[in-house]
């Protein structure tokens, strides 16, 4: 699998409702704990407001693929 990098856009694999996150929704990697074990993960609206912030197992998360589009959903901002 590749290796995921800071800054890196990934695909939220579950959903996590504590959170109000869902299954396809784009964070960006803000840190990578070592080798890899855990991501610290932003989830933002497209204004730039953070949704949560979340530490994220590699099962949980998966790099974009260049064949893959964006959706969009409207969340409850705080």
């Amino acid at each position: 699998m590749k290796k995921i990098k800071e800054t890196e856009i990934v695909v939220l694999t579950v959903d996590l409702p504590n959170s109000e996150l869902k299954t396809g929704d784009i964070g960006t990697v803000a840190m990578c704990h070592k080798n890899n074990s855990a991501f610290e993960v932003e989830f933002v609206t497209f204004s730039g407001e953070t949704i949560a912030v979340e530490t994220l197992s590699q099962s949980q998360i998966r790099p974009v693929s260049v064949n893959e589009i964006p959706h969009v959903r409207l969340v409850k901002v705080a």
